[in-house]
């Protein structure tokens, strides 16, 4: 479906440019410019709420399983321990490569777009660590889960998944159904993503009507930096993978796994290459009992591509409705960006979701969501090719220290 749909997108943003290009010659008029671009906002209004209407459900039910399973290593805790120290150490190497890319390439910067719902951000209380650390507990996960409070709900789903995991067999209908309850939201997800192609038509139409064609030059930086971005993240792949494994096994495995990582990057899907990734990295000669247990938790724990993006798309959005972000709010926002990385594997358009679940708390405008989602499909086959690799890259590591460790 999601292949289809991509199509649709992309159809949709053609036929937004056109009609955008076409309006911003031909409509003179102001009010009839702002009559037209409010109708065809409220399109990109509707997507964005049935968005918002997804994103407490989705990341408190995945990442309460993701942390609620991790007690299924403790019969191999130093091969678990061994994998998610990798996990921490690539998904903050990936958070401040993307961070220092965007930081000097600035993509969004120069579009000044507007939009009504950053009014009052001037208002509102500074962030400092004060703040931030009282707003962390929820006085009532209900009511964090109806205003959307996605800090409040990772706190509340950390705790629970940690508690679930010391239940033993207690704890697993719970589980099972934080499971279908994530499978409800996925399959939720699907049903608001074929909104996508006339939400991507109808922002893209506003931009170009307003702007005319100074835009198009900003989504041709955004997709080429973030490609300058995932450079970064494999020169950095690749220096570590020589440093544990050799410059000859390195060689020897990507090439191993290279089938697998060009599934991932045409097809934009982690998911679809799980299986054939697990094979080759076992002939590869990664035991299995390693690559069964790394994998998976690399699904969850080691997405360097998507932290890239997310820190790339979050800036990027900042950068274009001229919000500052830096201090200790930048840190703010990439602590929740790595937070709520964990566990979005398979979930369609996953980026997108931490995303808008982000942008709220810096007063950023989510209408830029919708903004990017058009040239979306491209970076996701950057980010997915690169979760890949650096998930076998994860396997191929783990399994050189168990064999000096024995």
């Amino acid at each position: 479906m999601l292949r289809g749909m991509t199509m649709w997108v992309l159809v949709a943003m053609l036929l937004g440019i056109g009609f955008g290009l076409a309006c911003h010659a031909t409509v003179t008029d102001k009010p009839t410019m702002q009559g037209l671009t409010g109708g065809l906002g409220l399109l990109a209004t509707i997507f964005l709420r049935a968005i918002r209407m997804i994103i407490a459900p989705l990341v408190f039910s995945t990442l309460l399983t993701g942390v609620g399973r991790i007690r299924e290593t403790a019969t191999v805790g130093r091969i678990a321990l061994q994998a998610l120290a990798w996990f921490v150490a690539a998904s903050v190497t990936a958070i401040l490569v993307a961070l220092a890319a965007v930081e000097l390439l600035t993509p969004g910067a120069g579009m000044h777009m507007t939009a009504a719902t950053v009014a009052g951000a001037a208002s509102a209380p500074p962030l400092t660590l004060a703040t931030f650390v009282g707003h962390l507990v929820p006085v009532s996960i209900v009511q964090a889960m109806a205003e959307n409070e996605i800090l409040q709900i990772v706190v509340f789903a950390l705790v629970a998944g940690v508690a679930i995991a010391h239940m033993g067999a207690a704890g697993e209908p719970l589980l099972a159904l934080a499971e279908a309850v994530s499978k409800l939201m996925l399959k939720m997800t699907g049903y608001v993503m074929y909104l996508a192609p006339v939400a991507v038509f109808a922002a893209v139409a506003v931009a170009l009507a307003e702007q005319g064609t100074d835009i198009i030059v900003h989504y041709a930086a955004y997709v080429g930096g973030f490609y300058v971005a995932l450079a970064g993240i494999w020169l950095a792949m690749l220096a570590a993978g020589t440093a544990i494994l050799g410059r000859g096994p390195l060689k020897a495995l990507l090439l191993a796994i290279r089938q697998p990582a060009l599934i991932a990057f045409t097809t934009a899907s982690s998911e679809a290459v799980y299986p054939s990734l697990l094979a080759r990295l076992e002939a590869f000669g990664v035991p299995n009992r390693i690559a069964a247990l790394v994998l998976p938790l690399g699904y969850s724990f080691n997405l360097v591509g998507s932290m890239c993006y997310c820190t790339w798309a979050a800036i990027f959005v900042a950068q274009a409705y001229d919000v500052p972000i830096a201090g200790w709010a930048l840190a703010q926002m990439l602590f929740m960006l790595f937070v709520l990385s964990k566990g979005i594997a398979g979930v369609p358009r996953a980026g997108i979701l931490i995303v808008s679940a982000v942008l709220p708390y810096f007063h950023i405008p989510e209408a830029g969501i919708v903004l990017i989602l058009g040239v979306d499909h491209f970076l996701d086959m950057g980010r997915t090719g690169t979760n890949a690799v650096a998930n076998g890259l994860a396997a191929a590591s783990v399994a050189k220290w168990e064999t000096k460790a024995q």
